[in-house]
């Protein structure tokens, strides 16, 4: 008797991998699934890295506006290669295990870019409020040395609340289901598997959470209040147009992350419901960000189509022609 507890006791405690569930019954679909999130990582790495190339190359976007845009496509292209990659593998091989060192590793990066992209669209926010609202004091304000403030902060901020978080985390015993049900190891599901009392690590992560995410919302609603009361004070529509068109894009970024964020993490829904809209955030939102960026601005729009003609006439300058090389000798 005392030998079956024993090892009851330790199948219990003994857990050095979690089985991530994906997407439920989608996985039926899997002939149809994998090429669709290949061909979504594919785009999020190429529109992303190509809008870093974009701000890093061309001069005229060397601006406060387009460095954090950079910024918010190298986080883009770290939430993706933190996810998907694992997901297409589970897909590809059958193998849905993660060890526990995997599992923490990806929720820490995870957590961290979360909160340093609400940092980051609460400043891009701010930034556009200067510019609206404060022009002539843009270039004081704006500089260089509190862009690298802001984005040293944000990343200081992130980073220690999450080790704070997972450290407390690693601690835990894990017993009996090993079953995560979400495609990647998120804040919940993982606690959920615990055999210990976890009150003190949730109640931990609110605390930390609204002092790290509360207020960059904060900032970004009031922000975009001051903006909007601005632009409808200009007379002419024109210049409301004009005015509305160099926040649009981000308003739209903003409005789509943190409506997703606030469903799977505030509303009492079920877990198959965050689950699903789990993806608009992780997965769609990095792929869609370049898109929203680039189509609706019109600066990033030209860099593009010069960058594109530049390809196109050094392509067309070193493509090697048989009759211009040969046709001498051909004629003689």
């Amino acid at each position: 008797m005392q030998i079956t507890i024993y090892e009851t006791w330790k199948n219990q405690t003994d857990i050095t991998k979690f089985i991530l569930l994906g997407f439920g019954n989608l996985m039926e679909f899997q002939m149809f699934l994998f090429p669709a999130l290949i061909l979504i990582y594919i785009l999020t790495m190429f529109g992303n890295i190509l809008i870093v190339i974009l701000v890093v190359f061309e001069p005229h976007l060397h601006t406060p506006m387009y460095y954090f845009l950079a910024n918010l496509s190298c986080l883009e292209v770290c939430y993706s290669s933190t996810i998907l990659p694992k997901v297409l593998i589970d897909l590809l091989t059958g193998d849905k295990s993660i060890s526990l060192l995997g599992c923490f590793t990806q929720l820490f990066c995870f957590g961290c870019l979360v909160i340093v992209e609400c940092y980051l669209l609460s400043v891009m926010s701010y930034d556009r409020y200067v510019a609206i609202c404060k022009p002539l004091h843009y270039a004081t304000i704006m500089n260089g040395k509190v862009i690298l403030q802001c984005m040293a902060i944000s990343w200081i901020c992130a980073t220690s609340i999450l080790i704070v978080i997972v450290s407390l985390m690693s601690q835990l015993s894990f017993c009996g289901v090993r079953e995560i049900d979400h495609f990647f190891c998120d804040f919940a599901p993982v606690l959920q598997l615990s055999c210990n009392d976890t009150t003190h690590i949730r109640l931990l992560a609110v605390i930390f959470g609204s002092f790290d995410i509360l207020p960059p919302f904060i900032l970004t609603i009031t922000s975009y209040f001051c903006i909007i009361s601005a632009i409808l004070r200009i007379p002419s529509t024109t210049g409301r147009q004009k005015a509305f068109a160099t926040c649009s894009s981000h308003l739209i970024v903003v409005t789509i992350f943190y409506g997703t964020l606030m469903i799977v993490y505030l509303l009492p829904n079920s877990i198959a419901f965050k689950k699903v809209f789990s993806v608009p955030y992780t997965i769609l939102t990095p792929m869609v960000n370049p898109l929203i960026y680039s189509l609706r601005n019109k600066e990033v729009k030209e860099s593009l189509k010069k960058t594109i003609r530049i390809l196109i006439g050094f392509n067309e300058k070193n493509r090697w022609h048989p009759v211009a090389v040969f046709g001498h000798n051909i004629t003689s």
